[in-house]
């Protein structure tokens, strides 16, 4: 048997502010799903990235209490250079305030880093390598 990882679920508390989130951030979704019982977006490479309402993963665990608190599961977004990691850091900001986490910076392992929050604390950075 050989196994192929090829897909990254979220459990979301508001699927329509995760979609738009992700949206910002350059993922094509597919508009009209906000009401969804699950929104599936295939990445550049064929990973897929996925959503489920609570309310959709109470249906077969009932019992199921969305974690709280940051770093639950992490992602990374590569921009193609340091200003458009400001760029999209100002943007992410503008549109969804409490996103807020770590503004752009120059990092000492050579990129321009920034981390934001999507709409149920995940961490999402932004980074691309300095000239």
């Amino acid at each position: 048997m050989a196994l192929q990882f090829d897909f990254i679920g979220i459990v979301t508390a508001d699927l329509g502010a995760s979609l738009e989130f992700y949206r910002v951030l350059g993922v094509d979704i597919p508009l009209g799903q906000d009401d969804a019982p699950h929104v599936e977006a295939r990445l550049p490479g064929g990973m897929i990235l996925a959503w489920d309402p609570v309310s959709t993963v109470r249906g077969f665990l009932p019992d199921f209490d969305l974690p709280e608190g940051e770093n639950r599961i992490g992602f990374a977004f590569r921009a193609q250079n340091a200003a458009e990691v400001d760029s999209a850091y100002a943007e992410i900001v503008d549109r969804f305030p409490d996103a807020a986490r770590t503004a752009p910076w120059d990092a000492p392992w050579g990129q321009r880093y920034a981390t934001v929050l999507d709409p149920d604390g995940n961490s999402i950075d932004l980074y691309a390598p300095l000239a």
